[in-house]
């Protein structure tokens, strides 16, 4: 994929129907919290689905899910990390 953090900001925008953009997300904005964009736990669910359908990799646990969640950059890395061949 050519742009990961790209396609990974397009899919959150499209799958969690946030009101920003996808350029309005910082790659280092924390994801949940009143800091950052304000994700909830819907969210997080969301989005665990939606990496598994979009780019075939698995969040184990909550804790995985915790690390992996946090930010587009942790996205980025994870989805590198664990896609299949």
């Amino acid at each position: 994929m050519e742009n990961l953090r790209e396609a990974i900001k397009e899919m959150m925008v499209e799958n969690l129907m946030l009101k920003v953009t996808k350029e309005q997300i910082a790659d280092d904005l924390p994801l949940f919290g009143p800091n950052g964009l304000g994700l909830d736990s819907i969210d997080a669910l969301e989005l665990v689905v939606s990496l598994e359908k979009k780019f075939g990799v698995t969040v184990p646990n909550s804790e995985t899910a915790r690390q992996a969640l946090a930010t587009v950059n942790a996205l980025h890395d994870y989805v590198v990390a664990n896609r299949k061949a």
